[in-house]
């Protein structure tokens, strides 16, 4: 058939072959299909159209044309009836939608095929066939517009065409195939362990297969009472089914999120879903109705099974949630409310500070060997990855950490700013933050210059001359220059600041839901080797210490290696910490003496620095806030409402987002 054939409705019913091979029938489907969305109106349809989309327009001109030719009837009918025998068809109502595999990254490699690979005509599966024939996904607004009148006429034509043929086989075969893939998933050890003991105690999915069972032998024998007791009975069964997979995602909450398992339930529900609708198809005094809902629903799930997008959000949304909700429980611990935290806030500060000083002092060391790209990029990475740490275990702060942590625990308060006193107690909470922040930047900067200046004097007055010399106080002066794209670097920080913060939760998330600390406070072998109170304390410790461990780790690693990658792919991207670059200008400072003072570049470093703050600070902030909002669906409707709270109490107390309040 030539290509304009698409376009011509003769050309279409004159190729209209019952007798042809079963690739080129589903190719005149599929291009009639086509012609109903695309094509044309021709000079015998009605201009008048109203509000109806136009494949119905077509389609009613179709049914007319065919009415009027006995012979193009006789061929389209032999068409579909061919199709129907050919075709298998309980894969269209059983397997479409659904993942052959239980397993996210299996479905992420099948919706990447869908998208980047063409299908085929040639295949007797109905289900493959489906999304060929409805490629397009406004196919379901014109399949659910179509009005009583209408669907009976192609009623009419499909019955012409299948007259002997029971239609009910195919869905009865697809319940059956869905129940069993019901009752299996709700016996997996992954979801069974995880669903309430109170929702399996009538053990429904037990049930389910008997019940499905008795319901179609009722429908065969044609019993209206019979028939209704075992409809209710099965709707029943897989209502207490969904309330069951329903309870898995409370007890992931609690115990750490698996997005396999979220996936899992994800599928059972929508089985015991299409099931649902199978049920009210079989059971229907007027079918077709309910069949054309259920074929417009699985257009819908044809185009969103090709969606990564959907894919991610549907299924990765309790995750990050979860990783947000533990960002936010590290976040409280940055935030000071009173004078009492405030001083203790400069003073962790200052010890984080004083230990980035002498990591600063140890990547000058480190630069100065002769190390590969890579391995010099490690042995930063290990150099800022060891102080990070250690300044966690010292109970000390790094400032540029904060934000990461503590935008969840801003975004959780804004669920309460629909009232004016949950406003003022979020414009309280966004006054104890920025002040927070003064805090800890102040605190590790008041720390880190006289920690630097100071070795660099006792290196002059031991040796002669300053740990880090005129060359690296040169190249520091150079590399900060605000005309640089030192601004640029310090937002790329910032991204991977807030990386960190996502590492952190993906673990401690990890750590939860594998019970590990039960595994380390219970272990047999470790109890006989560590002593039951030293296995428990051990416990405690990795419990509450595996998120900072890992995200300093993280972000040590990240500082170091990134640029290292980066610069292999050819982008010449560093890192610009604000605390690490303020310890690298003091000691070019003591290199250079008092002299630096008067040279430009010097002055041109001071606001780069700030910038530095800024950007470090801000970026990894709203990118955190932006997740936790998201994870959380929160909406925030009025934020003219929210600036203007803000300013108001900027206007009226700016000492309150810098000092604490008086005591």
């Amino acid at each position: 058939m030539a290509s304009q054939g698409a376009w011509d409705l003769t050309a279409l019913l004159n190729a209209a072959d019952p007798s042809a091979a079963l690739p080129l029938r589903n190719l005149w489907l599929a291009r009639l299909l086509e012609w109903l969305r695309h094509a044309p109106l021709e000079k015998s349809e009605p201009l008048e159209r109203g509000a109806r989309p136009l494949p119905l327009s077509r389609l009613i001109h179709l049914l007319n044309v065919l009415e009027r030719h006995p012979d193009h009837a006789a061929n389209v009918t032999g068409v579909l009836a061919g199709a129907w025998r050919d075709l298998d068809a309980v894969g269209l109502f059983a397997d479409v939608g659904f993942a052959s595999r239980m397993a996210m990254w299996s479905e992420v490699g099948h919706r990447l095929r869908l998208r980047l690979l063409p299908g085929t005509v040639e295949t007797k599966d109905l289900g493959e066939l489906f999304g060929l024939l409805f490629p397009d996904a406004e196919d379901e607004v014109w399949l659910r517009a179509m009005d009583d009148k209408l669907l009976q006429r192609l009623s009419a034509l499909f019955v012409g065409a299948l007259p002997d043929v029971d239609w009910r086989a195919a869905l009865v075969d697809a319940l059956t195939m869905l129940v069993s893939a019901i009752r299996a998933a709700g016996f997996s050890g992954p979801l069974r362990q995880r669903m309430g003991p109170e929702l399996l105690a009538n053990n429904p999915f037990g049930q389910l297969s008997r019940a499905a069972e008795d319901l179609i032998d009722t429908l065969k024998r044609g019993d209206a009472a019979e028939l209704r007791r075992a409809l209710q009975y099965l709707r029943a069964l897989l209502d207490a089914c969904h309330a069951a997979a329903a309870s898995v995602p409370e007890h992931l909450e609690a115990w750490g999120v698996s997005v396999d398992i979220m996936f899992e339930v994800e599928q059972l529900l929508e089985r015991a879903a299409r099931a649902e609708a199978l049920l009210d198809v079989l059971v229907a005094e007027q079918p077709a109705r309910e069949l054309l809902q259920l074929l417009a629903g699985l257009v819908r799930v044809v185009h969103e099974r090709r969606s990564l997008r959907t894919l991610f959000a549907r299924h990765y949304a309790l995750l990050a949630r979860k990783v947000a909700e533990r960002s936010a429980q590290t976040g409280e611990h940055y935030i000071t409310r009173n004078a009492a935290d405030y001083r203790d806030m400069l003073w962790r500060a200052a010890g984080g500070g004083a230990m980035i000083g002498g990591t600063t002092l140890i990547k000058f060391a480190l630069a100065a060997m002769t190390f590969s790209a890579f391995w010099a990029g490690f042995a930063a990475g290990v150099n800022y990855s060891l102080c990070f740490v250690l300044i966690h275990l010292l109970h000390w702060t790094v400032a540029t950490k904060q934000p990461a942590m503590t935008a969840p625990a801003m975004a959780h308060k804004l669920r309460d700013i629909t009232s004016e006193e949950g406003l003022e107690g979020f414009v309280d909470e966004v006054a104890n933050l920025l002040r927070s922040q003064f805090a800890g930047i102040v605190g590790n900067l008041i720390a880190v210059i006289p920690v630097v200046l100071g070795v660099q004097l006792l290196a002059w007055l031991a040796f002669g001359g300053p740990a880090v010399g005129p060359k690296e106080a040169d190249y520091v002066l150079h590399s900060l220059n605000l005309l640089g794209p030192s601004v640029f670097f310090a937002a790329f920080t910032g991204v991977l600041l807030f990386l960190s913060s996502l590492i952190a939760g993906w673990v401690e998330n990890w750590f939860v839901f594998y019970r590990l600390d039960s595994a380390i406070a219970w272990n047999p072998r470790l109890i006989a080797r560590l002593g039951a109170a030293r296995a428990q304390r051990w416990s405690s410790w990795w419990r509450a210490n595996i998120s900072g461990l890992a995200a300093n780790t993280s972000l040590g690693l990240m500082l170091g290696l990134v640029p290292v990658v980066l610069a292999f792919f050819g982008l010449p991207i560093e890192v610009r910490h604000v605390t690490l670059s303020t310890g690298q200008l003091a000691a070019a400072v003591g290199a250079l003496g008092v002299e630096i003072f008067k040279q430009p570049a010097f002055w041109w470093c001071v606001p780069t620095i700030v910038l530095i703050g800024i950007l470090n600070l801000g970026v990894s902030f709203a990118l955190a806030f932006l997740v936790a909002l998201r994870a959380r669906g929160i909406q925030v409707a009025d934020r003219a409402r929210l600036r203007s709270a803000i300013w108001r109490r900027l206007r009226s107390q700016p000492r309150s987002f810098v000092l604490p309040p008086k005591e």
